[in-house]
């Protein structure tokens, strides 16, 4: 009981001195109840790279992780509460791991975008970020088919790091 007694003000000490000096933060929270919907434009592709339907890979497959998630409803720019427009800025594909015999086994796809977050409403940037993302392809003889996979593979992680800014990083 003595114990009890001791470590109860030891332990909200902690809770309160690891508060005390915190600004308050919404990360981690959900977007404001008036938000409820979003438009998403197809991405520019400023990269140069001239990757075939790239930008719409990228696009649909952002569209569809916003269906999935449902925190905002997909709808037309005209009478969205926000929009999500991106461009991709850069597109690389490097060798990644070499073997001791100085061959390229994989290759690494990496893409980078900008993209913006504004509330159509009162016309104000929300957020404004760069992302980069990678994916990983068999070098040694899988063909369009593998380096489509590492295409895949960068395109998944890089619309996930984009919901999460969206939609949780208040």
């Amino acid at each position: 009981m003595k114990l009890k007694k001791m470590l109860l003000p030891i332990l909200l000490s902690f809770v309160i001195a690891g508060c005390a000096g915190c600004p308050y933060s919404f990360t981690g929270a959900s977007l404001p109840a008036d938000m409820k919907s979003i438009a998403i434009p197809i991405f520019e592709d400023l990269s140069g790279f001239g990757e075939a339907g790239l930008r719409e890979k990228i696009t649909d497959e952002l569209r569809r992780k916003f269906t999935d998630d449902n925190t905002l409803k997909i709808s037309d720019r005209k009478i969205s509460d926000t929009i999500l427009e991106g461009a991709i800025l850069s597109v690389r594909d490097e060798p990644s791991v070499i073997t001791g015999t100085e061959r390229v086994s994989t290759r690494r796809i990496t893409l980078s975008v900008k993209a913006i977050f504004t509330d159509m409403r009162s016309r104000k940037t929300i957020w404004e970020k760069n992302f980069s993302q990678w994916g990983d392809y068999d070098a040694t003889g899988g063909g369009i088919a593998s380096r489509q996979t590492g295409f895949q593979t960068a395109i998944e992680k890089l619309t996930e790091d984009i919901l999460i800014a969206t939609v949780s990083d208040w």
